[in-house]
């Protein structure tokens, strides 16, 4: 390890930039938010440095660099793009045992600043030795979109309590509650924005904690469950909230929906549980709320997780009102929904202004339904997605045809829309359901109906409208 690293505490503290122009301006910056008493030497200052100096947020020493301006300073920098300048900066700082950093020069410098991934209090560092300065900052572009916006409040939530968790639970119990509050439901109703919920759950969490560390029964308190959208297939297309989620549940519900690439990402050590409805593994809904109780009432943390979006043709509903009649907390965690990946993966705009007003999306379970408006979904200026039709395209052929639309309005087949087997077939509502039988489409597909399907940049994305060939798959 080349270099320690260590976090200053500079706040009050003197701190001296040698150098006025853009590069000392990015380092004043830091200096500032930490807290530092900065001073800038340099005959002349950028713009923004000579604001700050206007309105007292910095002090300016309008001359050329000398060792007395050090003296004082906790912390140097040299940045003025002169190598004379800033050698001289170097050994006046290190004669006065000042740490010093040269820009772009690690040799000089007794410390290096590292790419940081600012989330105060939370503060994350990474540094390259000042051997690869841009591979740190992808690195930390990387992290940064891992970390959620709000993880300084949760931060600082958890900070506001220490002590409050200090009296009641014992040092043994300390770590094991911090991790439960940090990974579960007060944690993702912080980083969500809802820090009321947050704390009627740390205080629920806290209070069930006293009780077992007081008796040391070493019972389980009770758990959470999170009811998490898996989106249409691809994982890269997961939320980062629902990548968090998976990596803390102990139980993960699952149905034939989510491809294993999508439970790769999960905790290893979870326990995976199928629910599919599909031929020779049927599990009933009201058996899969049966387990989703069971589990969070032993203490787990559970995950359901549901192609799609889970409030989307999902039964999520089902599941919310099964967990709040047992008081189990619980967390929606939307997904991109199947025809928002259809749609993307075929480039085609669901709404368009000159074209589709609406969209309208329409479960394939409910197509015998005399409650479904055939007429108003047959009316031109608006899309229709139909979940869950691929068995019954010509019924919804049929009834569109019959209640008034054109047999040239143009009709889609996504199947297995972001996956590697991803497949669009193109027609019109008069050769859509021929192009589906002959092309053997199977589930998960979708069928979009609507006059964006006829846009010219479609051909290009997808190719020309597909030819009905007998017997052979397109």
């Amino acid at each position: 390890m080349d270099h320690l690293p260590v976090f200053l505490k500079l706040s009050g503290r003197a701190a001296v930039v040698v150098g006025g122009g853009r590069i000392a301006a990015r380092k004043v910056e830091l200096l500032r938010r930490s807290g530092a008493r900065v001073t800038v030497v340099s005959p002349e200052l950028d713009q923004e440095l000579e604001i700050l100096a206007r309105i007292g947020g910095l002090r300016h020493v309008p001359a050329l660099f000398k060792a007395a301006h050090l003296d004082g300073a906790v912390i140097a920098i040299a940045a003025t793009g002169i190598a004379a300048v800033n050698a001289a900066v170097s050994a006046a700082a290190q004669e006065r045992g000042i740490q010093v950093n040269v820009v772009d020069d690690p040799q000089a410098s007794t410390f290096i600043f590292p790419a940081i991934i600012d989330r105060s209090p939370l503060i994350v560092a990474v540094s390259s030795g000042g051997r690869a300065p841009v591979l740190a900052r992808r690195i930390r572009e990387h992290i940064e979109a891992l970390l959620p916006a709000r993880l300084g409040a949760l931060a600082r939530f958890l900070g506001e309590r220490r002590q409050a968790v200090r009296r009641v639970l014992s040092h043994a119990a300390r770590r094991p509650f911090w991790e439960r509050v940090v990974r579960g439901l007060v944690g993702a109703r912080l980083l969500a924005g809802d820090e009321v919920g947050a704390g009627v759950a740390f205080e629920r969490e806290l209070r069930t904690s006293r009780l077992t560390d007081s008796s040391a029964t070493g019972e389980r308190g009770l758990g959470e469950c999170y009811l998490i959208g898996a989106g249409p297939g691809d994982p890269d297309l997961l939320t980062l909230r629902a990548l968090q989620l998976l990596q803390q549940a102990d139980v993960i519900l699952y149905d034939r929906l989510v491809p294993s690439s999508v439970l790769e990402r999960a905790r290893r050590e979870a326990v995976r549980v199928f629910v599919g409805k599909e031929a020779g593994a049927h599990t009933s809904q009201a058996h899969i709320n049966e387990l989703l109780v069971r589990y969070a009432q032993s203490g787990l943390r559970v995950a359901r997780l549901k192609g799609g979006d889970p409030l989307i043709f999902a039964r999520g509903g089902e599941e919310i009102e099964a967990l709040a009649a047992h008081a189990i907390p619980y967390i929606v965690v939307p997904g991109i929904t199947a025809a928002q990946g259809a749609a993307a993966a075929a480039a085609l705009p669901l709404t368009h202004r000159h074209l589709a007003h609406s969209v309208t999306f329409v479960t394939g379970h409910e197509l015998e339904d005399d409650a479904v408006d055939w007429q108003g979904l047959a009316r031109p200026g608006r899309t229709v997605v139909f979940y869950m039709g691929v068995a019954h395209l010509t019924h919804i052929v049929n009834r569109l045809r019959e209640a008034g639309a054109s047999a040239e309005v143009p009709a889609m087949i996504v199947e297995k829309a972001t996956l590697p087997e991803q497949r669009i077939l193109r027609g019109t509502l008069e050769t859509i359901a021929s192009i589906g039988q002959d092309s053997h489409v199977t589930p998960p597909a979708l069928l979009l109906v609507g006059a964006v399907g006829g846009l010219p940049h479609l051909d290009a994305v997808c190719g020309p409208q597909t030819a009905v060939v007998a017997g052979a798959p397109a």
